[in-house]
């Protein structure tokens, strides 16, 4: 028989509660302003301007905060975590680039995130939770669970810290911009009642036919599509189908058929919308002994784990996807990219880089003695194969300043540049210190 959860749990390394809350706390310390369109930006740009191979991404940005930028004491970098700890921030294990192999980007069926983008072919894993930089604390984190989990699986730990920020994500962004209308009741009705009264002649339609299709019922029967494509271990038709038609009643049935108008009565629906979905998805949860590549050795059972996607595309299709927000993050993007050459220009100017803000000054010293090290002592992990010498004071540079960057507010980001481009006339600010 199956052994009791307990003894699963002991069996595959444990599974603290102390450790769990802490991950969850700081596995959102990571993400730059602007949230995931800022990640976007950032890492196109320290790719492509900045030459760092690794790029950025929020999840390794989390864990070189903990080891590496962030300070607990009057010595020393990182803020002492044990082990377990960091491992349980390490929602996808490996490192960007297939520098020491076996890779999962390069297994049959890749892990959440291991794959590269489909947009971008030779960069690495779409996600991955550690820089080069941060390799020695990844591989120290990951031992004491060598003989207990596959190396590209999470902790017990991060694997309930991801399904319960994928419960949270689900949730309550769909609560929140209902809150402030954005959040629509007739598109959102409209394309899950044609998905399910259409289903089977959606199936007969050929990609092409679909493909950039606004017709009500398209874009979920290719999440459908997409779902069979990349977690077809996991895909059941019937239990999609389901999940339809229970966010159809509970959402558009239920939460969006009102609008929002501040009532009591509207701030119950919401509440009472939340309570029911927090109580059927953590009633789903499980622990697994043998997963899928594709799942943790914690997730949700397959009815809620349909369900949740359902939810997530609600929130991508009717609110990610707006003209009017895409107006905004056009704005944003150009932003970021504009500060970035702002700090870079200031760097490499030899007459103003004594005044320089001193936690951008150290944050290049910091980068400049690792990326040194691992050139003495882990040459492949900086040059790679056939790669010519490593300029080690330009990836220190680079580094910095998506550090520095990535450390603002959105408030702060636009504060800093408005100072930068001297649209600002007062020389000091409330909005940070430099």
């Amino acid at each position: 028989p199956a052994p009791a959860p307990p003894r699963l749990c002991e069996k595959l390394g444990g599974c603290a509660p102390d450790v769990a809350d802490a991950a969850a706390l700081a596995h959102a310390l990571g993400p730059p302003p602007f949230g995931h369109l800022g990640e976007q930006v950032l890492d196109r740009i320290a790719r492509h301007r900045l030459g760092l191979a690794d790029g950025f991404e929020g999840n390794a940005q989390t864990f070189r905060i903990l080891t590496t930028t962030d300070v607990r004491g009057p010595s020393g970098v990182g803020l002492d975590l044990t082990a377990a700890v960091r491992a349980a921030v390490l929602k996808y294990p490996w490192l960007r680039l297939p520098i020491h192999r076996p890779h999962p980007s390069e297994m049959e069926v890749p892990p959440r995130g291991a794959a590269e983008p489909a947009d971008a072919p030779g960069t690495g894993s779409s996600k991955f939770s550690a820089y080069v930089t941060e390799v020695g604390d990844l591989l120290q984190a990951r031992e004491p669970f060598a003989d207990k989990i596959e190396p590209w699986q999470q902790t017990l730990e991060a694997s309930v810290m991801d399904t319960a920020d994928d419960i949270a994500y689900a949730i309550h962004d769909l609560q929140d911009f209902h809150r402030i209308g954005v959040l629509q009741h007739a598109p959102v009705a409209g394309e899950l009642r044609a998905w399910a009264e259409q289903a089977h002649q959606l199936r007969e339609l050929d990609d092409a036919q679909l493909s950039g299709s606004r017709k009500p019922g398209h874009s979920l029967e290719r999440l459908r599509r997409r779902m069979h494509v990349k977690d077809k271990p996991l895909v059941d038709d019937d239990a999609f189908h389901a999940a339809v038609a229970r966010v159809r009643e509970t959402l558009v049935d239920g939460l969006l058929a009102r609008a929002f108008d501040g009532s009591i009565e509207s701030e119950q629906a919401i509440a009472a919308f939340s309570e029911q979905w927090h109580e059927r998805l953590v009633d789903g949860v499980e622990v697994v002994a043998a997963p899928s590549t594709r799942s943790g050795h914690v997730t949700l059972r397959p009815e809620q784990w349909h369900e949740v996607q359902v939810l997530k595309f609600v929130h991508k299709r009717f609110v990610l996807e707006r003209a009017d927000l895409a107006l905004h993050q056009r704005g944003q993007a150009s932003l970021l990219s504009t500060l970035v050459d702002e700090l870079r220009q200031w760097l490499l100017d030899e007459r103003e880089a004594h005044r320089i803000p001193r936690r951008l000054h150290d944050l290049v010293e910091l980068a400049e003695a690792e990326y040194a090290q691992l050139v003495r002592d882990h040459p492949d992990l900086v040059s790679g194969p056939g790669s010519g010498p490593v300029d080690v004071r330009s990836l220190a540079r680079g580094r910095s300043i998506v550090d520095f960057v990535a450390s603002l507010t959105d408030k702060q980001a636009v504060v800093l540049l408005d100072a930068l481009a001297g649209r600002s006339t007062a020389p000091w600010s409330d909005s940070f210190v430099l």
